[in-house]
């Protein structure tokens, strides 16, 4: 049985960290579960996202930059995401292609179905059977990556609050407009009550998967 399932949503939801919680979990329960992110997770991705993310690179243009994600994720699912599905895995991603819609479609206004077209092309139309858009108010993002440790402010992280706030509201129209797939979680609770939800709805789904 193979589940691919992502986790979106506008900066400081807490994507990464509900995300590793969920994967231990599933491998506490015996499933064959592999953890992703994008941009990256093959060799060439992460030279990819070095380039994307570098806060010096403020003359990139929105074109290339929707076209340096595409190139990363056409090697990411071919490499790593679609042979673990192949072998009946379970694949959570940190960011996948509704990514590149939120921020370079409604985060700059690309034309949006051109970014589909292009994106269609570089994942050979593989779309996750399960979408979590983390949600939390710009402001209350932005302010807990100010806070956070980890990772140093990337070039993306540091666009203007009206990016950030069209990126929020693009997810969240993207899940009004498919509503099987998402399932748009309140991100400003603690990141227990956070866990428990997303840990109910994902045993939810894969036992929706077992009995297909």
């Amino acid at each position: 049985m193979s589940l691919f399932v992502t986790f979106e949503g506008p900066e400081g939801g807490g994507k990464t960290t509900q995300m590793h919680r969920l994967v231990a979990y599933l491998q506490e329960e015996g499933y064959d579960v592999l953890a992703t992110r994008e941009p990256g997770g093959t060799p060439i991705g992460d030279r990819v996202r070095a380039i994307l993310l570098d806060p010096l690179h403020t003359e990139m243009q929105p074109q290339a930059e929707f076209l340096l994600f595409s190139a990363a994720r056409a090697q990411h699912v071919a490499q790593v995401i679609r042979p673990h599905l192949l072998q009946g895995g379970v694949v959570l991603c940190d960011r996948y292609a509704d990514a590149s819609l939120a921020y370079q479609g409604y985060g700059y206004q690309l034309d949006l179905e051109a970014l589909r077209a292009i994106t269609r092309f570089a994942t050979g139309g593989l779309v996750p059977d399960l979408s979590f858009c983390l949600d939390v108010p710009v402001d209350v993002g932005l302010q807990r990556k100010t806070k956070g440790a980890g990772d140093a402010w990337n070039r993306m992280e540091q666009k203007e609050i009206d990016f950030h706030r069209r990126v929020r509201a693009g997810y969240l129209e993207m899940a009004a407009h498919e509503p099987a797939r998402w399932v748009v979680v309140d991100a400003t609770r603690t990141v227990n009550e956070i866990q428990a939800t997303l840990r109910e709805l994902l045993v939810e789904r894969l036992r929706l998967k077992a009995n297909q």
